[in-house]
This record gives C-alpha cells, sequence and structure tokens, in this order.
C-alpha cells in the first residue's frame, strides 16, 4: 500500500512532505471555519432571522464610510459563499452548508431573506445552530 501510494505521488511529483502540509492546511482551515461559524452563530441575534427585525447596515455612519463598508461586507461574502460551496464537496473538510450561510447572510441582493429562510428552515441545519447556542447559553433562534 506504500509503495502503492509512493508511486502515486511521484507521478504527480509530490512528496511525503508536501501531503503533510496539505495535510496540515486542511486541518488548520477546518479548525478555523468551525471557530468562525461558532462566533458569529452564538453571537446573532435570537430574533436576526425574524422577518419583522431591521436590516439597514450602518445607517448612522456617512455616506463614504457605509458604502465602503458595504462593499467589503459584499465581498466577504461573496468569498464565504464560494468556501462554503468548496468545503461542500465530498472530502473537502469544513461546515460548508453553515458557511454558505454567512456568506449569504452578509451579502446584499434581492430575495435574501427568502434564501435565508430556506437554509435556516433545513431542519438539520435548525437543529445544529440551535444546539451550538444552547452550548454557549444563548436562546434559540425565532424564526417567526
Amino acid at each position: 500500500m506504500i509503495d502503492w501510494l509512493t508511486e502515486f505521488l511521484a507521478r504527480w511529483n509530490l512528496t511525503w512532505r508536501d501531503v503533510g502540509i496539505a495535510f496540515g492546511i486542511s486541518a488548520v482551515t477546518f479548525c478555523a471555519s468551525i471557530a468562525v461559524v461558532t462566533f458569529v452563530l452564538v453571537k446573532l441575534p435570537a430574533d436576526y432571522f425574524h422577518p419583522a427585525r431591521a436590516r439597514e447596515f450602518w445607517t448612522d455612519r456617512h455616506r463614504a464610510v457605509r458604502w465602503m463598508g458595504v462593499i467589503v461586507k459584499n465581498l466577504t461574502g461573496l468569498l464565504l459563499v464560494f468556501l462554503g460551496i468548496v468545503m461542500s464537496l465530498p472530502g473537502v473538510p469544513g461546515q460548508g452548508v453553515l458557511t454558505i450561510l454567512l456568506g449569504v447572510m452578509l451579502l446584499d441582493f434581492p430575495g435574501k431573506r427568502d434564501l435565508e429562510m430556506k437554509i435556516v428552515r433545513r431542519p438539520k441545519v435548525l437543529q445544529t445552530i440551535n444546539a451550538l447556542r444552547r452550548k454557549f447559553d444563548k436562546p434559540p433562534l425565532v424564526l417567526e
């Protein structure tokens, strides 16, 4: 088995060191994604997904600061959606669906609330989020 794997790596001009580095990067990004997703989902107000909650971003800031913030927020959202899609692929570690949800929460586009609700209403997603919030003594999410 080891000989076959060594030959396979040699065909791709890879060494065991390369495999170790790739494994290390994978482990670090997996842990980082779990930490970030956990932090954000625990810090969300329980009524964040409630339809009556206002969603304006930095309305009390100067117009230039607000627009710069909106641009950075949307670029970060696009990055998170992309990373979430990659993490949803088989064999790639990470919280794919929850990372996509975080990215969508940062983006501004028509139909955003409907898409967020479609993701959050999935029983497995809602159960996972509420179980996580329960571990940190936070109330469950209020959807309606």
